[in-house]
Parts: structure tokens; C-alpha cells; sequence
């Protein structure tokens, strides 16, 4: 935390009691008056020649300190943040991961084939006959490694940014929310996002298949990378980083707006785990309807059938000639179920987490 400092003013004529100047202070009054003044707050230092009405001088110059309340910034520290996030991520996945499924199913699903499912329950329908339960979770041991790194760098990311960017009272506008949540998601997607979600839609592809290849996610992993090399996790990557670059820009932005407008003045007002969550999901939604249709292309260019797509323009050109604009919004039922609840789990974790870390982790 840092403290504000005010200058220092110099006095150098007398002081009158009737009319006191700046820079002159009575010890005597200052210590009956204040005896309880407490270090830690905002100084006002004055360093004065004479303090006694009459101008009789108190001998060489000396400094009287007086304290006035203040508040610090109040941020979060990097490193807090990172192990906050990871933990947020961790737990988010394990809750939303059935609806993440489905989602990806649905988007892969393409008219041409032609479609295998009619919708949502009829997916998890077929899902739960064809492989059990366990099938909904299929693909879950990657999001599950790539989930605790992903909300690490993303919510690190966020405060090493923001920090400088915050006012006296730790309070961050809007518009510098937006561009701190998007320097947030093309850190995590570069890093992070790109080869999980390729890994992730691999194994759910294969899935799909009359013989699958892969009989888990390390088995998975290592044939990947013997057919195509490192390269083969970063399929899509530029639709991976717009969509996970628009993805924070938004819900931060949204997050943001709607924490300043419930603090107001206040900005040390406490929010309630109950409002951070219905907050969460407002930006969560916001963020579907923004971004679906780089999602849609994103999981074609990482699926098995990405080979068919020249780039991520090419990719999106044939969906609209092929399947129309409508493809684009596949899979935005679950999308948007999974999404809300992510986010408004993922804001109340990190946020309590970091509440606890603040009291067995001192730091200034």
C-alpha cells in the first residue's frame, strides 16, 4: 500500500493567535488536542521559526507533524492473483464442464454431414446412451491442466496491468478496464488457451468417431504431437487469441462498469459474494453474444477437420456459404449457460480467495 505524502510548508514570520498562519503550530495546543494521533495516516508536515504568539522564536527550526485520514490504493498483488485465479479456474471447470461439452459437440456438428444431433438434450441424450455419464466429461483432463494456468495468467495479467493504472483510491475506469482485459486474454491465449482448446476439441472430435484413436488425454497428447509436431496444438490460433482477447475485454469492462456504478463514492465498500456472482453472469452474457460467432470458427480450425480450411477467413467464408449466418451462433444455448456460470464462479472464488490471502499473505 502506498501512502500519500503532502508538502512540507515554511513559515519565517511571527504567529499571532488571532490570526494563525500557515506553517505555524502551538506544540502545547497541537498535544492537548490531539493525544491520540495515530502513524499511518496522511501527514501534513510544517516546519516552523516561531510558535508562539508574540513571534518569540522556539529556537532552530523544527518539524510538527499533524495526521489527517487517507486512503491507499487498494490492489491486488501479482502474485496473489495468480494462485487466486488457478484456484478459481480449478473448481469453475469441474462445475461447468458437462455444458462446455455439449457446446463443442453442437459446433462440430456440421449441416453437411448431415447433422447427428437435433439440439441440447438430444446430445447429452445420445452422449449418456453411447458412453455413460462419463461421457459428458469426456475431455475434461485437458481443461482441467489448461484451466488453473489459463485463470493464473489471465487474472496475473489483469492486475499487472491495471495497477499502474488505477487512481489514488485503487479505483480503475471503464475504458482501462477494457483494454487491461484484453491484454489479459491474448496473454492467456497465446500461453495458455490455444493448445488446451485444441487438445480439448481433438479428444471430443475423436469422440465422434467410428474408431476412436485416442484412449486418453496423455495417449491424446503424444499422438498429436508425433503426427504434427508442436504446431498441431496451436491450430487456430488467431481466432483462439481474438476470441479470448474480445472474451476478457468484454467481461472485465462489463465487470468493471458495474462494480464502480454499485461502490459509487465509496470504493472500499465490500460486495457481497451474491452481487460479485450476478455480476459475473451479466458480463458472462455479454461476452456470448459478443464474441460466438470467433468461437464457432475457432473450434472448426482446431477440430479434426481443420485440414479442409486454408485460414481462419477461409474457415469463417465457408461456414457462411455452406451452413449460413445462423452457423455461426451454434451452440450458444449451452455456450451461454456454461459461460454465466464460469464467470460468476470464477469472479466469487478469486475474489474470496483473495480475501484470505490477504491475511496470511502480508504484503505492502
Amino acid at each position: 500500500m502506498s501512502s500519500l505524502w503532502k508538502p512540507f510548508s515554511v513559515s519565517e514570520g511571527p504567529c499571532s493567535s488571532l490570526e494563525p498562519r500557515r506553517g505555524c503550530s502551538d506544540p502545547a495546543r497541537f498535544r492537548t488536542q490531539n493525544p491520540n494521533k495515530r502513524l499511518g495516516a496522511e501527514f501534513t508536515g510544517v516546519v516552523s521559526r516561531c510558535c508562539l504568539p508574540g513571534g518569540s522564536r522556539l529556537g532552530p527550526p523544527r518539524r510538527v507533524i499533524s495526521a489527517a485520514a487517507i486512503g491507499g490504493k487498494k490492489i491486488t498483488h501479482p502474485g496473489k492473483a495468480i494462485l487466486a485465479g488457478g484456484i478459481a479456474g480449478g473448481i469453475e471447470i469441474c462445475i461447468t464442464f458437462p455444458t462446455e461439452y455439449v457446446k463443442t459437440q453442437l459446433q462440430l456438428d456440421e449441416r453437411a454431414n448431415p447433422p447427428r444431433y437435433r439440439g441440447i438434450g438430444d446430445c447429452v441424450r445420445l452422449t449418456v446412451q453411447d458412453h455413460g455419464l462419463r461421457g459428458l466429461y469426456r475431455g475434461l483432463s485437458s481443461l482441467l491442466y489448461g484451466s488453473i494456468p489459463k485463470s493464473a495468467v489471465r487474472f496475473g495479467t489483469f492486475e499487472v496491468l491495471s495497477n499502474p493504472l488505477r487512481d489514488a483510491n485503487g479505483r480503475l475506469d471503464n475504458t482501462r478496464s477494457l483494454m487491461c482485459g484484453l491484454g489479459a486474454g491474448v496473454a492467456e491465449a497465446i500461453l495458455v488457451v490455444c493448445p488446451m482448446e485444441t487438445l480439448k476439441v481433438k479428444l471430443i472430435h475423436d469422440q465422434c468417431s467410428l474408431q476412436p484413436r485416442y484412449r486418453g488425454f496423455f495417449h491424446g497428447v503424444r499422438e498429436i504431437i508425433r503426427d504434427q509436431g508442436v504446431r498441431g496444438t496451436y491450430q487456430g490460433l488467431t481466432a483462439t487469441v481474438l476470441k479470448q482477447g474480445s472474451n476478457q475485454a468484454i467481461r472485465f469492462y462489463v465487470m468493471t462498469s458495474l462494480r464502480n456504478w454499485y461502490k459509487g463514492d465509496d470504493p472500499r465498500r465490500e460486495m457481497h459474494p451474491v452481487v460479485t456472482a450476478a455480476f459475473g453472469a451479466l458480463a458472462g452474457a455479454a461476452s456470448v453474444f459478443g464474441n460466438t460467432p470467433l468461437d464457432v470458427v475457432k473450434t472448426r480450425m482446431q477440430g479434426l477437420e481443420a485440414h479442409r480450411y486454408r485460414n481462419t477467413v477461409d474457415c469463417a467464408f465457408q461456414i457462411l456459404r455452406n451452413e449460413g449466418p445462423q452457423a455461426f451462433y451454434k451452440g450458444t444455448v449451452p455456450r451461454l449457460g456454461r459461460v454465466c456460470l464460469d464467470v460468476a464462479i470464477v469472479f466469487v472464488i478469486y475474489e474470496e480467495v483473495v480475501k484470505m490471502l490477504n491475511d496470511v499473505w502480508k504484503t505492502d
